[in-house]
């Protein structure tokens, strides 16, 4: 720099005896000689201690690997050294860098580009691809050495595609971590949950939650994972019920969080979101869509259905009807046959069939047409956990026995006639105890689970009530036999060496009709 400048003397001294037209540009001549000299420092860790760790919630090119600014003078662009600006990967380097893949991926240029600087462990501050070709003026810095560790944060979705197209892909990013979403409901992780809602507290600067406050957090964290042995880890949602609760609180010039302000929260982020779930109800209601809750009626079923509307979920009964009679086809899905079905729905109800030819075709073949259908449904259906709700209905219609409209089912069947887990159960056994007290509880509705769903049981305090009560009633099987003989208040019946049920069963009647028809049809066939 100082042979630079000795070089430069005579610009320096140039000023000296000029006349003031020229002074401007001699002065223009010596800020530029100035700024020859200046320094860019385009990272400063001097006052940070330990590795770096830096995250990018925007990971575009220029956020990633710097850019180079230009400024408008006289129609064009200009630009210089000093307008050289560092990325995240350089205000990594030699530390850790952590992007969300998602917004990652969105700009194809950006993902090619951080492979090859990756690879290569060189970073190389340019413009973006294609940038020059608008003939902007633009710097090439040289090549800057790189080591950094770049994290990943994202779903599986993302992270099986790419190690599924892109053949880099496993060999830049080497380990993988997964991160449950929920943790064991413990003494220990409760202790951890109410640490967690303390330092929020002291950190946002709000009021302080009393014990029956954190208990309805906690609450909230276990009901969130469906699940009584689990509580939710996922922390965004918990915070956002913390600084609610802390606003409600405020307003009602509490000095403490009490349970009833975290119940207010959660109610207030619920009614938010509710307006579609009210409009169904408001069905219901006015019966648009009807549903008996009440009394009995042969081969009619009230199946239930999750709303999965993303930031809340809501269940409701629906109701399914079978009708049977003599023929060959068998079971005739509705909904299939309407293109209203989807896959898992079809494979319901061809182990619905699968259970019948089981039960009772092992001395002859079913002469049977039975027809399946979910009345009102007309957005299409999908899933099992109604398969043996469809069977209940055959085996009524088939029986002529009526069943219970008071009590609402859900449970996927196997072949066996087991009873299996399905999703969403609290979501289903709150929507129809709303509909129950919308037209009149009785103490005798309830719904029907499946018992390996018993663990998910995370009910709103009021459908506990009601059940503690004996208004709502909870019916926990294991069998499709379990399952009919509540509602019907028949026994289902075991067949004996002959493969013959006794005739006062559920089975028996359903035996001796099935037989009449293979009688009958055999008689037609002459």
């Amino acid at each position: 720099v100082k042979e630079d400048i000795i070089d430069n003397i005579a610009m320096f001294l140039g000023a000296k005896g000029k006349e003031a037209a020229e002074g401007k540009k001699i002065m223009e001549m010596t800020g530029s000689l100035v700024k020859r000299y200046q320094v860019n420092v385009l990272v400063d860790r001097r006052r940070e201690k330990g590795a770096p760790v830096v995250f990018e919630p925007n990971p575009s090119f220029h956020n990633l690997f710097g850019k180079i600014e230009k400024k408008p003078v006289a129609g064009s662009f200009e630009t210089d050294f000093t307008m050289v600006q560092a990325g995240s990967l350089l205000k990594a380097n030699n530390g850790y860098l952590v992007l969300n893949i998602e917004p990652l991926l969105m700009d194809l240029a950006v993902w090619e580009s951080l492979k090859r600087t990756l690879q290569d462990s060189t970073l190389r501050i340019e413009d973006m691809p294609g940038q020059a070709d608008y003939g902007m003026p633009s710097l090439k810095p040289a090549p800057i050495p790189l080591n950094v560790k770049v994290i990943l944060v994202g779903g599986y979705e993302p992270f099986r595609m790419l190690q599924g197209r892109d053949s880099k892909f496993n060999k830049i990013f080497k380990v993988r971590a997964d991160f449950d979403y929920e943790a064991q409901f413990s003494d220990e992780n409760g202790y951890n949950y109410a640490r967690f809602i303390a330092r929020v507290c002291e950190k946002e600067n709000l009021l302080s939650f009393t014990p029956d406050g954190v208990w309805a957090v906690i609450e909230y964290g276990n009901r969130m994972v469906a699940d009584s042995r689990k509580l939710s880890l996922r922390f965004g949602q918990i915070l956002s019920v913390l600084k609610e609760a802390d606003y409600w609180a405020q307003k009602d010039n509490a000095l403490v969080v009490s349970e009833k302000y975290v119940a207010q929260a959660v109610n207030q982020h619920r009614f938010r979101y509710n307006l579609y779930e009210e409009k169904v109800l408001e069905q219901f209601d006015d019966q648009s869509v009807l549903i008996d809750v009440k009394g009995k009626v042969t081969g009619q079923v009230n199946a239930l259905a999750v709303y999965d509307m993303g930031e809340i979920a809501f269940g409701r009964p629906t109701r399914i009807t079978a009708e049977s009679y003599m023929g060959k086809p068998g079971i005739i899905n509705v909904e299939h046959e309407s293109d209203l079905s989807g896959q898992t729905h079809d494979k319901g109800v061809m182990i619905v069939a699968g259970f019948l030819g089981r039960m009772f075709a092992q001395n002859y073949p079913l002469s049977v047409s039975i027809s399946i259908t979910f009345e009102q449904s007309y957005d299409g259906v999908d899933g099992d956990s109604a398969s043996s709700t469809e069977l209940y209905a055959v085996l009524s219609s088939l029986s002529g026995i009526p069943i219970r409209q008071e009590i609402a089912m859900t449970g996927s069947v196997n072949q066996k006639g087991e009873i299996q887990a399905i999703g969403g159960v609290n979501e289903k056994i709150e929507g129809f105890y709303d509909i129950c007290v919308k037209k009149g509880l009785t103490k005798r509705q309830g719904v029907m689970i499946p018992f390996p769903n018993v663990k998910n049981l995370v009910l709103r305090g009021d459908v506990v009530q009601a059940i503690e009560e004996k208004k709502f009633h909870l019916y926990k099987i294991r069998t499709i036999e379990e399952g009919i003989e509540v509602l019907t208040g028949v026994k289902a019946g075991h067949c004996d060496s002959n493969d013959c049920y006794p005739e006062d069963t559920v089975f028996g009647k359903v035996q001796q009709k099935l037989k009449r028809y293979h009688e009958l049809s055999i008689r037609y066939a002459k």
